[in-house]
């Protein structure tokens, strides 16, 4: 299980590639508004990578996360779409997305994850499955 200190380290890594991007496109922009224009952001920079953590782990809707989050179902929608790009390049691929660009690799770990059984284990109450 990931610790607290592994989040820190991932919120400053984020948090620094970020920077660099912004810093990227600033240098490259043609400015019609003075520098710090604008409306301010709701969510600071950890509350949106942690708004697209939460997102990648529990794949909720948008409009759940813009409601824990106070914001709007869009601005949900378009926080998780600035980050993901920027956390792939962080966080460890899965096994499956690092080796489908290799087809031979591919069916290999195909061939290796298809040897093991999944057992679910689940129990119904009859008077859960009562209309009520």
């Amino acid at each position: 299980m990931p610790e607290y200190s592994q989040l820190q380290q991932l919120l400053q890594n984020a948090e620094r590639v970020h920077h660099q991007k912004q810093a990227l496109l600033e240098s490259k922009k043609v400015r019609i508004i003075e520098k710090g224009g604008g409306r301010k952001q709701k969510l600071s920079i950890q509350e949106q990578i942690i708004l697209t953590l939460i997102y990648l782990r529990h794949m909720t809707t948008f409009q759940l996360l813009g409601i824990q989050f106070g914001i709007s179902e869009s601005t949900a929608n378009a926080t998780f779409n600035y980050w993901l790009p920027l956390l792939r390049d962080l966080l460890p691929a899965s096994l499956l997305e690092e080796v489908k660009k290799n087809e031979s690799d591919y069916e290999i770990v195909k061939e290796v994850l298809t040897e093991y059984e999944l057992i679910v284990d689940s129990y119904v109450r009859a008077s859960a499955c009562r209309k009520a």
